[in-house]
């Protein structure tokens, strides 16, 4: 048997769930997991996860072909779905500055099969990491940002993960402000992670200025990427307890801790079609 997996975002209305599960039981398909929520029974808009089986000798294409032959049937046709075997991973890059901490994790869980993914590229405006990042298997590539060379810097990243077919862009600590142009292309797509004193704690130092506020928390927050900077969807968040014993470099490394777990459950939900938009939210089917 094959494992597919669809998600589909369109108007609520009656019968959608027993119509999609009709569709797949006439593809000789079996449901083994879905989830599903409704903004409004009464005209919101609906969020459809399924996870089915079907014999093996169908194809992702030719799947996708009789779903959306079924789409036009149903008069859907500008909803939106995504149907993909679920062996077929996606392609993911990985944005890094200086501090390696979430880049390193999410290799070792691509290494370890905790994440299904393909990463054919690592990309980072320093060259600190290419030993590292090369020995576990990874391609490096070292791409000089600078405000004068802006311009330049983006086309060329965008050249690499052009020519890689990426699906998934992940800002791993990239210390670096994109500009709308590079958001918009990957809008729903790039996840950055932050610490979750925004917007308390702009700028730099943000650990200093909340040890100095006595915080009794610090977090993370992954979100999709928007050109608005750190206001994009919400995608998971966490929390550690910090005390007043607590000196700047724990809150440091307390930070980095909830940054790499916030940072791979986003990108895993992600890569597993768990999250699906609305608007300025997300749905999560975690």
């Amino acid at each position: 048997m094959r494992s597919f997996r669809l998600v589909l975002v369109c108007q609520d209305q009656q019968a959608i769930i027993a119509r999609v599960s009709r569709w797949i039981a006439d593809q000789g398909g079996n449901i083994v997991n879905s989830d599903q929520h409704s903004t409004d029974p009464f005209g919101g808009t609906f969020f459809l996860r399924t996870v089915f089986v079907v014999e093996k000798n169908l194809n992702q294409a030719q799947v996708q072909e009789r779903f959306r032959g079924f789409m036009a049937a149903m008069g859907w046709e500008g909803a939106f779905w995504r149907l993909v075997a679920e062996d077929e991973p996606k392609r993911m890059a990985i944005l890094a500055s200086k501090q390696a901490h979430c880049l390193l994790d999410l290799l070792w869980r691509i290494r370890s099969q905790e994440l299904s993914a393909v990463v054919p590229c690592v990309i980072s405006n320093h060259p600190d990491h290419e030993q590292i990042v090369e020995s576990l298997g990874f391609s490096y590539h070292y791409v000089l940002a600078t405000p004068q060379n802006k311009p330049e810097a983006e086309a060329r990243i965008q050249e690499i993960l052009e020519k890689n077919q990426v699906d998934l862009v992940v800002l791993a600590r990239y210390m670096q402000i994109l500009s709308p142009e590079f958001s918009e292309r990957y809008a729903g797509h790039m996840i950055n992670i932050h610490h979750s004193f925004l917007p308390a704690f702009k700028g730099a130092n943000p650990y200093s200025r909340a040890k100095e506020r006595g915080v009794k928390l610090v977090g993370a927050t992954a979100h999709y990427v928007t050109a608005d900077l750190d206001e994009g969807p919400i995608i998971e968040q966490d929390t550690i307890r910090v005390t007043h014993r607590d000196s700047i470099d724990d809150l440091r490394r307390k930070g980095a801790d909830i940054e790499r777990l916030v940072l791979g459950r986003a990108v895993r939900w992600h890569l597993e079609d768990r999250v699906l938009l609305d608007g300025s939210r997300t749905v999560v089917f975690a």
